[in-house]
């Protein structure tokens, strides 16, 4: 069947209207985002700055273990050495092209994905090109939307700052 999914997907996007809801709708989601944002101007309206950080990280890392085990377990079957084939690096840039809002990760994510099942196919083509071109097209379509919207895009100003108090 062409459209066959993993049941993860549903999850996804459930996880995304999550997100969207927690980070865009709350009262939570507003000092989570000034956290990131400015975190000095949070902590003076009370914002526990240091706990809502670790709790993102917290959150980053139980979404990057759950896409780690539908790897392994859902598209694999198995654990194998270097299974991730460089997808950390395709997932950053998903969230760069996706601005940092859930919704257009997800649509970064799907085109990235669509990018990455397009090289599987075009493999078994067999056009006479080495499989090794199909291999990069993801990470050559990575480069490429990425230098084109580049200028654009402007990350969390307090991202990747410590916060001192």
């Amino acid at each position: 069947m062409i459209f066959q999914q993993s049941p993860l997907f549903g999850v996804s996007i459930l996880l995304v209207a999550f997100a969207w809801l927690l980070l865009y709708k709350t009262p939570i989601g507003l000092r989570w985002r000034a956290a990131g944002e400015n975190p000095l101007a949070a902590e003076t309206l009370g914002v526990r700055v240091r706990r809502l950080r670790y709790l993102a990280v917290i959150a980053s890392g139980l979404l990057a273990a759950l896409g780690g085990a539908q790897l392994s377990l859902g598209d694999l079957s198995q654990f194998v050495e270097r299974m991730t084939a460089g997808r950390g690096f395709i997932a950053l840039a998903a969230l760069i092209l996706g601005r940092w809002k859930p919704w257009q990760v997800l649509a970064a994510c799907i085109f990235f994905g669509f990018a990455d099942a397009l090289a599987d196919s075009l493999q078994s083509v067999g056009w006479g090109i080495p499989p090794e071109l199909f291999l990069a097209l993801p990470f050559i379509l990575t480069i490429i939307v990425l230098a084109g919207f580049i200028g654009e895009i402007r990350p969390p100003a307090a991202l990747g700052k410590t916060y001192k108090r």
